[in-house]
């Protein structure tokens, strides 16, 4: 998902943003023949996200500043740990420094936010999914990032698959159970067949009427865990079974052990904070 195509315009678009007329302390405080050797460490530990970026952000900015990234993609670190090393003309190394860290930083959190929760949920049957909850224009990253972290990626946007929500159901004038079943059996006759169609529902009543119609896939809405592991067991295996809303470290858990099979938490991208990560001189 996340593409050399969808590297590079992301990394110059950063570039672009903090540097647009050129870096002017390191055009006029640095000689042009300087270079410089720094190392990324980090001063926390975490999961590591964003390697490619990181090369991306110093080749952009001079080809001839050499990266060599230490860690693989999703590898755990410790504090004090070297990510990266990087070497070559001082002007280049100071001017990509930021955008470098600000992108390895913000992955990395999310990596290492989606690890804890992957690591919450082992030996249930629950995938932990991310949400269309990102940053505007740092999707891919930011989905890529979450499978750094041990995640897997809900739809990636609108265009990917069908997915009916309660306006949605509201719009198409589904009303009770029978106006439900037929508004989404017409939806699946309209729909490819290699076309996924998941449904949010926030009621336990609700599940029958949407299984009728033949779904991929049914999200339980801000259920309790009682009402997850009920829904859960009408469901039966007819449909991949979804939970969101109110998901935290805390009751991720609990909701893993009712038996879904999925569990999609906005708050792996939404909510993750960076990570501190440095850029030493050596």
């Amino acid at each position: 998902m996340l593409t050399p195509h969808l590297i590079e315009a992301g990394v110059r678009a950063a570039l672009a943003e903090d540097a647009p007329w050129g870096d002017l302390t390191a055009e006029l405080a640095i000689p042009a023949h300087a270079q410089l050797t720094a190392r990324f460490v980090a001063r926390e530990r975490g999961v590591f996200a964003g390697g490619e970026v990181l090369r991306a952000a110093f080749a952009q900015t001079d080809p001839r500043i050499a990266v060599s990234v230490l860690v693989a993609e999703g590898s755990a670190f410790e504090a004090g740990d070297v990510l990266a090393e990087i070497a070559g003309p001082a002007r280049g190394v100071l001017t990509g420094e930021r955008v470098a860290l600000n992108f390895t930083q913000r992955l990395s959190g999310i990596a290492t936010l989606t690890a804890e929760y992957v690591a919450a949920v082992a030996g249930t049957r629950a995938r932990i999914a991310d949400t269309r909850k990102t940053t505007p224009g740092l999707r891919a990253f930011e989905k890529h990032a979450v499978r750094a972290g041990g995640g897997t990626n809900h739809r990636f946007g609108l265009s990917d698959a069908i997915m009916v929500k309660d306006n949605h159901l509201a719009a198409l004038g589904a009303v009770d159970a029978a106006t439900t079943t037929a508004a989404l059996r017409g939806l699946r006759e309209r729909a490819g067949h290699t076309t996924a169609i998941i449904v949010e529902v926030d009621r336990l009543d609700q599940i029958e009427p949407v299984l009728e119609a033949g779904v991929t896939g049914i999200l339980l809405d801000n259920f309790s865990i009682e009402d997850l592991a009920e829904g859960v067991r009408r469901v039966e295996g007819r449909a991949v079974c979804e939970a969101s809303g109110g998901v935290s470290l805390d009751t991720v858990g609990a909701i893993a052990r009712t038996g879904v099979d999925v569990i999609s938490v906005g708050r792996l991208t939404h909510g993750a904070r960076a990570l501190d990560l440095g850029l030493d001189a050596v």
